[in-house]
C-alpha cells in the first residue's frame, strides 16, 4: 500500500509540477523520486526492485531523472543530522543504525549500477565543501557550465 502511495502522490507531483516545468524550460531539483521508492520499499521493505519499477513503468511511462544524486555519509552520522532537523519526520529515523547502513549501501549500489545517470556524492564535511561536490556532480548538464561557471 504504501508503495502505491508515493506511486499515487508521484504521479500527481510529475503531472501538475514537474511535467509543466520542464515543458517551460525551467530546470527542476527534486528530493526523492523513484530510485528512493527503488531503495526503501524495493530492497529494503520487500516489495521488491523490480515491481517497484513495473509500477513506475505504467504510473509514469518510466519518467526518470536526469540525473540522481545519492549523498552518502556513515549511518550514524546521517541519523544524527536527521533527528537534528527540527520538525524532522522520525518515522525512518527510528528504525535504527543498522537499516541505515543497508540503505547507504542499497544506494551505493544503485549508484554504482547506473553511473551514467546517478552519481554518488561524499556529503561529510562542510556545506560549501559538500554544495562544490554537487556542482560538479551536474556542471555537464548545465549549458555554458564551463565558461565561469
Amino acid at each position: 500500500a504504501e508503495t502505491l502511495l508515493h506511486m499515487a502522490a508521484r504521479i500527481e507531483h510529475v503531472t501538475r509540477v514537474i511535467r509543466p516545468a520542464l515543458a517551460a524550460g525551467r530546470w527542476v531539483i527534486c528530493d526523492r523520486f523513484v530510485d528512493s521508492t527503488r531503495v526503501y520499499q524495493g530492497m529494503l521493505q520487500g516489495v521488491g526492485e523490480a515491481r517497484v519499477m513495473d509500477l513506475h513503468a505504467i504510473a509514469l511511462d518510466g519518467f526518470l531523472p536526469h540525473r540522481t544524486l545519492v549523498l552518502d555519509l556513515p549511518a550514524d552520522t546521517g541519523l544524527a543530522r536527521a533527528v537534528g532537523r527540527s520538525g524532522a519526520e522520525t518515522r525512518y529515523e527510528s528504525m535504527g543504525e543498522d537499516f541505515h547502513r543497508r540503505v547507504g549501501e542499497a544506494f551505493r549500489n544503485l549508484a554504482t549500477a547506473e553511473p551514467e545517470r546517478c552519481r554518488l556524492i561524499d556529503a561529510s564535511g562542510d556545506p560549501d565543501a559538500v554544495a562544490e561536490r554537487i556542482w560538479q556532480a551536474v556542471r555537464d548538464l548545465v549549458p555554458d557550465a564551463g565558461r565561469g561557471g
